[in-house]
């Protein structure tokens, strides 16, 4: 199962290095723009389009796992067609429980035109010890619980004291 969820994300990506090239045909020297003078997506449209606040693109972009974006002569952000797929593969990556500085190394990696594959089952690998671990401290957790919960007394329970639990079986302390 895990190979076939490390391939359905790497693949998407189609393994290739993405810088989201934004060129205008545009003068530059309008004061208004339209699309046609300057192709691209702006925030809110490659947010929407990825399914994500523009704040968080914008966040993306200042903590370097988008590359830049070119701006307009007026300031708005323009990218590429490529900056969808990069901001689908963070998320995808975030759906495994991978960091930002985990998915900043595999995205590096791939801006070299190398397939992340190997870095990115060493990062699943170490991820699912990490799961691991934490299924095994909820299932202890729920275990407790269950007993806490068949502990308690099925009478009317007395009236609590302030800051204290109903005691089970009628253990006052």
């Amino acid at each position: 199962m895990t190979t076939g969820t490390r391939v359905e994300i790497l693949d998407r990506t189609s393994c290739t290095a993405g810088a989201g090239d934004a060129s205008g045909s545009g003068s530059g020297t309008d004061t208004f723009e339209t699309a046609v003078e300057r192709p691209g997506l702006r925030v809110a449209a490659l947010a929407a389009a990825v399914g994500v606040s523009p704040d968080t693109v914008r966040y993306y972009e200042r903590a370097g796992l988008l590359h830049p974006a070119e701006r307009t002569p007026t300031g708005y952000r323009v990218y590429g067609t490529a900056a969808v797929d990069r901001l689908r593969f963070i998320r995808g990556c975030q759906r495994l429980g991978l960091r930002l500085r985990e998915i900043a190394d595999l995205l590096a990696v791939r801006d070299t035109g190398v397939c992340p594959c190997e870095p990115a089952e060493q990062l699943l690998r170490r991820r699912i010890a990490e799961v691991d671990v934490e299924l095994a401290r909820l299932t202890a957790l729920r275990a407790e619980m269950a007993e806490m919960a068949e502990k308690l007394p099925t009478a009317a329970c007395p009236p609590p004291e302030p800051g204290r639990w109903c005691p089970p079986d009628g253990d006052r302390r």
